[in-house]
């Protein structure tokens, strides 16, 4: 889905990209100051229970992902391996501070919620399946490019289920959770069925 929005978004972000390419901005520190962004943002906003500007905040600090890449073609290449792994380890990072934050703001609720809690704590770790199972199969030279619910989505899914609930909706913030809790264990398995075709099957 976001590589559809991708081209769209990146000729928006062209023009910041020139200016900071032109001030000697590395890709790297784009890449950072966004992930310590979202990592305040969520932190701080949910918590406290301002979920509506803490994901306005983590939207605008999760553009640094699209922002890193314009930039370094800007700067006259496309990345390095460098840049590649520190993108992908700190997206993880992000990530983990995102349902971190929801996981403290359904705990210091008045009337606690135990129950979503732990499904946002599913979330969090079969999110980091999700990435690990790629990121190992493309280790031992195989593909696991495949599911339902890759980063973008899940991070999609999670953010506007959680700016709506912070405007208001109700439940959409529970349904939301859920939905993702089951899409991102689908795609756990859709991965590994994947990866044993790759290595077993023949």
């Amino acid at each position: 889905m976001l590589n559809v929005l991708r081209p769209a978004v990146t000729r928006v972000l062209t023009p910041l990209g020139r200016v900071l390419a032109r001030h000697g901005i590395s890709p790297d520190v784009v890449t950072v100051a966004g992930t310590l962004g979202v990592v305040v943002a969520a932190l701080t906003l949910f918590p406290t229970g301002h979920l509506f500007w803490g994901t306005v905040a983590i939207t605008v600090c999760v553009l640094a992902d699209l922002l890193d890449g314009v930039l370094a073609r800007m700067s006259g290449g496309t990345g390095s391996k460098w840049g590649a792994f520190l993108d992908s380890t700190l997206d993880r990072l992000g990530d983990a501070a995102i349902f971190s934050g929801l996981i403290l703001y359904f705990i210091l609720e008045d009337e606690p919620e135990f129950v979503l809690a732990g499904v946002a704590l599913f979330c969090l770790v079969a999110g980091a399946l999700v990435s690990y199972a790629k990121a190992r199969a493309e280790g031992l030279g195989m593909t696991a490019n495949v599911g339902i619910a890759e980063r973008g989505e899940r991070l999609v899914g999670i953010l506007v289920a959680t700016g709506l609930s912070g405007l208001g909706v109700p439940y959409i913030l529970a349904a939301g959770l859920w939905l993702l809790a089951a899409a991102s264990a689908v795609t756990v398995v859709q991965r590994m069925v994947h990866v044993y075709r790759q290595a077993v099957v023949r």
